[in-house]
This record gives structure tokens, C-alpha cells and sequence, in this order.
């Protein structure tokens, strides 16, 4: 039993019969301490330590790009909970995600390319360095883009971790000084599987080499209108969701001098799926209550004290937030411990309801009699589940 569960089962004695047992309905009283009940409860997902998914999108952001820009922002949750699917020898791997840009005039580099963010689990800095992004200009090198992130990320060596590449963009897949033969031949030697996606027809991608370089690199091939609009299906469990997600964000306890400011992203990135639409924003929400993808231990107590069982006895005062400042250690911990069981159940609610959300919308997709599989999102999601078969990962 780990040291926060002994915690929080002592922690919920102190409190017992404070309260109701906790739930997300708006018509349930806002108090938040736990019964005993409450206090020990399973994890969503067995964690592994031993391997990791780890997916570089590498987009083009020049001038004719808007629309696949706008799709990766509606799409970048529905990705990061296909990754949370997957699972192997039955424990779900930690998931990381990478952010370039290229083709960008705007760049300073000679070949117009950038790393937005590095491979990470702060899905908060890529949705918000995803959500800054801005197209200019056109010069776009696959070639030297692909060669830089295969070389300067930072891949896992582990042969059971799967490694992903996503490279999108409307050009010629063969411009540039860089061999892109070359770099992706040398990034499969690594394991790095290159899947490429070209927005336009099918035929002009196969023409301009897009195929081919999926092909090299061991990865999938597809073309997408990048300036399709994604469609959103809402369901019955949305707002429920929603008001789950709001509880969520309240058992996070920052740290640290910048850990306000990463608390007010979260809420920040929260807005900004909002914005893309209601269903985004629920998807964001399924992809905080998984454990190997969101992680917050940089900036959030709970996650840091769940992997750094000594950092609360060690912690100085004045790293703590006001509500913490002048309490003793005891104390401290107790608080974590509630919060940190308060979050496993919100979790394990939300994972309930997108399960009965997806059997949802998978119905609305058969009664419409389409897939609507031609954007980014969609095609990255198939091949997700296709390499992921093939690498000995499971559903």
C-alpha cells in the first residue's frame, strides 16, 4: 500500500462522518472532505515505469495551413485519450507528446523549423504552445524538420516503447537539402515509426512523395482536407463531465514560485478547448483523468508527494500556497492525502462516463452511416491503433 493511500485511509478516520460521499452533480452540496469509504480507492490504470508512447507532431505552419492548425487544437485530446487506450502486458504506458513547427518564415532557422515543446507529459504547455501558433510564409524542408526531431528529441531507449512520428503539411515532400530517405531510414533504426499525413488529395500526396516516406519510415500514409471542419457529437454525459472537471481542477494544491501561475494554465488551457467546442473541452477533461498521460508533478503537490514520498517533510513554507502556510507536516500531509483520494474517485467517475460517451457517440457515427475519418485527428487515431498492434500493445 503506498505511503498517500496509508495517508489519506488515516486522514478520512479524522474526518469520519463529516460528510457525504463525493460526487460531480450540481445538486450534491459543495463539500468536498471524504468518508472513510472514499479514502482508499483503486488508481485508474496500473501505471509502467518500464515503457512509454511517445508521439512528435511535426506541423507546417505556413501561410495555407490555418485549417490544419485549427484541427490540431480540436483534435490534440481525442489523440492523447487513444494513447491512454493502450496498454502493455496489461499496465498503460506513460504517455509524452512533442510539438515542431516548420515552414514558417517567421523562423529563425535556416531550414524554417522549430521545437515548440519537447517530448513531455505537461499537456498543458503543448495546449497552450499549440493554441499560440501561427502561420507565415512557406518553405517547407520534411526532410530537415524530421531529421531534427528524430535526432534532438529525447526518445525513450527502451525496444518496448513505441515512438511516433507525425509529420503534416501540403508541399512536396522531397524539398530541401536534407535526404528525407536518409533521416527517416536512420530514425526507424531507432525504433521512431514516421506516419505521414498530406493535405490534399490522395493522388498529389503519392505524387509528391508523402507515401513514400511513410513507407520508409515504416509508418502510415494519409491525406486529409485540412480545411474541413471537425465535427462535434454531443452526448448525454457532456455536462456531467464538464462539472466533473471543475471538481478535478479544485484538488490540485500548487507549489513552488511559478506553481500559481501553471495552476491558472490549467484553467487557461480548460477555456481554450471550451472554446474549440463543448465536446473538446470533455475531451480534455477524459484526458485529466488518466494518470499516465496528465501529470502534474512539477507545479502540483499531490502528483509530486505520489512520486516523492519525502518531498512534503522537506518542503519549505514558503514554496506553499497561503491556505497551506503555518501549518505543521502532519497536517500537510493529511490535506494531500484527502485531496489525492478525492481525485482518484473524480477520475474513476469521468473514466465511467466517457466509456458510456464513446458507446454514445459511436452509435450517432453508425446512424449517420459515416466515419468521418478525413482529418487529422482521425487519421492519426487509426494509426495509432494499427502500429500499436503491431508493437504488441492492446485496446
Amino acid at each position: 500500500m503506498t505511503t498517500l493511500k496509508i495517508l489519506a485511509i488515516a486522514a478520512a478516520f479524522l474526518n469520519f462522518g463529516a460528510t457525504a460521499p463525493l460526487s460531480c452533480s450540481k445538486s450534491d452540496p459543495e463539500n468536498r472532505s471524504l468518508t472513510v469509504q472514499n479514502a482508499s480507492v483503486p488508481t485508474v490504470n496500473r501505471i509502467s515505469k518500464d515503457n512509454k508512447i511517445q508521439v512528435a507532431l511535426l506541423l507546417d505552419t505556413s501561410n495555407s495551413m490555418d485549417g490544419l492548425i485549427d484541427q490540431a487544437k480540436s483534435r490534440l485530446w481525442n489523440i492523447v485519450n487513444t494513447l491512454t487506450t493502450l496498454k502493455y502486458n496489461g499496465q498503460a504506458p506513460q504517455v509524452e507528446i512533442a510539438l515542431y513547427e516548420y515552414g514558417n518564415d517567421g523562423i529563425r532557422d535556416e531550414n524554417y523549423i522549430r521545437q515548440v515543446t519537447p517530448l513531455t507529459q505537461d499537456l498543458d504547455l503543448v495546449s497552450e504552445k499549440l493554441f499560440a501558433l501561427r502561420t507565415n510564409g512557406g518553405s517547407e524542408y520534411c526532410g530537415a524538420v524530421i531529421r531534427d526531431a528524430s535526432a534532438n528529441l529525447n526518445w525513450d531507449g527502451n525496444e518496448k516503447s513505441m515512438k511516433l512520428m507525425y509529420i503534416a503539411g501540403n508541399e512536396p515532400f522531397n524539398q530541401g537539402r536534407i535526404d528525407y530517405k536518409e533521416v527517416i531510414s536512420k530514425a526507424k533504426s531507432k525504433n521512431i515509426y514516421t506516419n505521414t499525413i498530406f493535405c490534399g488529395s490522395r493522388e498529389e500526396g503519392i505524387q509528391s512523395y508523402w507515401q513514400n516516406g511513410a513507407t520508409t519510415g515504416g509508418g502510415k500514409y494519409f491525406n486529409i482536407d485540412s480545411d474541413k471542419k471537425v465535427i462535434y457529437i454531443e452526448t448525454p454525459y457532456d455536462i456531467r463531465i464538464s462539472e466533473c472537471n471543475a471538481k478535478l481542477n479544485d484538488t490540485y494544491i500548487y507549489y513552488g514560485n511559478r506553481g500559481s501561475e501553471y495552476k491558472l494554465k490549467q484553467i487557461t488551457q480548460d477555456k481554450n478547448a471550451e472554446v474549440q467546442s463543448v465536446s473538446n473541452l470533455v475531451e480534455r477533461a477524459v484526458s485529466k483523468s488518466k494518470k499516465n498521460a496528465y501529470k502534474n508533478e512539477h507545479w502540483d503537490l499531490i502528483d509530486k508527494a505520489e512520486k516523492d514520498a519525502g518531498f512534503i517533510a522537506n518542503i519549505k513554507e514558503s514554496e506553499l500556497p497561503d491556505e497551506l502556510k503555518g501549518k505543521s507536516k502532519a497536517e500537510i500531509k493529511k490535506a494531500v492525502a484527502i485531496k489525492s483520494a478525492e481525485r482518484e474517485k473524480i477520475q474513476r467517475e469521468i473514466d465511467n462516463l466517457s466509456k458510456k460517451r464513446q458507446t454514445y457517440i459511436d452509435g450517432e457515427m453508425k446512424k449517420r452511416g459515416t466515419d468521418d475519418s478525413d482529418d487529422l485527428g482521425k487519421a492519426i487515431e487509426s494509426s495509432i491503433q494499427e502500429l500499436a498492434k503491431k508493437n504488441g500493445y492492446t485496446l
